[in-house]
């Protein structure tokens, strides 16, 4: 969290700018003010903002100073959670964590006398054992290891349940299942977690939980079902009206099974949160990496993230661009400058959203024109990716000189980017091994050398395979559709419809997570091949899908990407004839 007070005033109760809906869970106190900051906080933990959790459950304690559960809140918002693991803490935050969460959860223990709340308190306090760094690890099993036990003894109360999930999920934080079996990982309680949210999602109470509904869309978006979370995010959709976080999770899975509408029109409104609350609160805290993953699509570094990947894959360009240009607005560099924590580390990913956009929308003379961040090495990542996208443009253009040199200053840039920079959960080392084999094969391709070129656009996908799952995924374009248009384009018509029918989830090649149903550009192009191919019937079966989604679409689409140079004649597009 950001150096806050220890003692902060609480300011008047009723003029509170944001709706977070009326869930309450009754604490032991005699003071109305007290409760009612205390539901604030916890309505914003539960939705990952806990930097205002925890200043509600500050307002709290001013309110009750002998308020037990006010402190413990406190130690809940301060510490680790699922996007926040111990190890995202930089030095200074660590520092402050320890210091404030062990001193609050000690503070509850001497106050706490409601049996429930003791064993709260008490398995809390066994995160934040000491004011010393430690074996984080270790409190954290410690902790989900007294929340079974008080799971077992107070399994009724939905909180526990919602705070014994919690507990359960942040000892393998976004490793719950693997990815490529669809199995629960060897080192997660996926199952259990599993077991648990799914029997209170039977319960009732549960339908108006923000915290359990929020952590099944967590645990399902991994798994090889993730729409067994539709229902839960339809119920979290506007259940905390000003909770950004809340508004924009169900476009997790709206991503997953393909609905780019649905996904654009929840991340707008999660933006409409956000920005009530940049309006109202702070800026400098880690949700602000949340709220710039809204306006892109993760694993959460902002609101803008996700309307932006959705247009993408929906082939809508304005709505890509539209949300960049808000994003980009909030990217101020006095905020990226911010030492602790780290701002550039985390968000800088997001200055090269706009490239991202007009490479898929093939916008190589755009591209061209765009400048140089004035300071190249603090913006090493933008640099970075702005050389890539210039070697593709020239190489599209048949610049080819051009080309080469771009890609040695590419590689030369990626050289000098810090280890530290992330595309969250992503280094971005690790991510630009899909951008350099890219690269390659484009040019491999324009020089002639087919075999060469599609060995390295396989690479490429590969890489993009194994990136560390995120919403949006870690590369926003997926290379297959460049690797089946380059296919298509030299006659590879076979291979080019597996590719379109593994990426759209046709067949059960690929793992979940890194299907694209519904997409606009596989959709075009798996049609086009089984036109090519004469398989009439599945055409036509196909054809009701691409026609609604070449209706969203604000660009015309020709090909599954624009690096394809050879196109389809304009009747072919919807060719099926019996």
């Amino acid at each position: 969290m950001g150096d806050m007070s220890l003692n902060l005033a609480a300011p008047d109760v009723d003029s509170y700018p944001y709706n977070l809906g009326s869930y309450s869970w009754k604490i032991d106190t005699n003071s109305k003010n007290c409760q009612t900051w205390f539901d604030r906080g916890l309505i914003w933990s539960y939705g990952f903002h806990h930097g205002e959790g925890e200043r509600c459950f500050r307002y709290a304690v001013d309110c009750d100073p002998q308020c037990a559960m006010a402190h413990w809140g406190i130690a809940y918002a301060g510490g680790p959670n699922y996007n926040k693991a111990w190890e995202l803490f930089d030095q200074a935050d660590l520092k402050r964590a320890l210091h404030n969460c062990h001193l609050a959860i000690s503070k509850a223990r001497e106050l706490a006398t409601a049996p429930l709340e003791v064993a709260l308190i008490n398995a809390l306090y066994a995160r934040f054992p000491s004011e010393r760094e430690g074996d984080y690890h270790h409190w954290n099993r410690t902790y989900s290891e007294h929340m079974d036990q008080v799971y077992e003894k107070h399994g009724d109360h939905i909180d526990v349940v919602a705070l014994y999930a919690d507990s359960l999920m942040a000892l393998a934080p976004w490793r719950l299942w693997d990815l490529h079996t669809g199995a629960p990982l060897e080192d997660s309680r996926t199952l259990r977690i599993e077991i648990v949210l799914e029997n209170a999602l039977q319960r009732s109470e549960s339908l108006s939980h923000p915290g359990i509904l929020h952590f099944y869309i967590h645990l399902m978006e991994l798994s090889p079902k993730p729409e067994l979370a539709i229902p839960a995010a339809d119920r979290l959709r506007s259940l905390c009206p000003d909770v950004g976080h809340f508004n924009h999770m169900p476009a997790h899975i709206d991503l997953l099974i393909g609905d780019y509408r649905r996904a654009i029109a929840s991340n707008f409104e999660s933006i409409r949160g956000d920005e009530l609350y940049m309006k109202h609160g702070s800026a400098t805290d880690f949700y602000t990496f949340y709220r710039l993953h809204n306006y892109s699509y993760p694993r959460d570094t902002g609101r803008y993230s996700f309307p932006i990947y959705a247009g993408m894959f929906s082939g809508q360009f304005r709505v890509a661009m539209d949300t960049v240009e808000r994003m980009e607005k909030s990217l101020t560099e006095d905020f990226l400058r911010i030492p602790s924590p780290p701002m550039i580390d985390w968000m800088e990913g997001f200055k090269s959203h706009r490239v991202h956009v007009l490479v898929r929308f093939g916008k190589w003379h755009d591209i061209l024109q765009l400048p140089f961040p004035n300071d190249r090495q603090f913006y090493c990542v933008t640099t970075t990716i702005l050389h890539y996208a210039r070697a593709l443009s020239y190489s599209i253009l048949d610049q080819a000189e051009d080309a080469h040199k771009e890609r040695e200053l590419f590689r030369e840039s990626r050289r000098k980017i810090y280890p530290s920079r992330f595309e969250f959960p992503n280094s971005w080392q690790n991510i630009l091994n899909v951008t350099e084999a890219m690269i390659n094969g484009e040019l491999e391709y324009r020089r002639g050398n087919y075999t060469l070129a599609f060995e390295q656009l396989r690479e490429s996908i590969k890489c993009s395979d194994n990136l560390v799952y995120a919403e949006p995924w870690g590369w926003m374009q997926p290379p297959r559709h460049a690797y089946a248009a380059l296919q298509l384009e030299q006659g590879n018509v076979e291979e080019a419809a597996k590719t379109y029918a593994e990426d759209l989830g046709f067949s059960d090649s690929l793992p979940r997570a890194v299907r694209h149903p519904n997409n606009v550009w596989a959709l075009h192009g798996y049609h086009e091949c089984l036109v090519k191919l004469a398989r009439h019937d599945e055409a036509k079966i196909l054809e009701p899908q691409l026609t609604l989604a070449l209706a969203v679409a604000d660009i015309s689409i020709e090909s599954s990407c624009f690096c394809r140079r050879v196109q389809p004649a304009a009747n072919q597009s919807m060719c099926c004839k019996s």
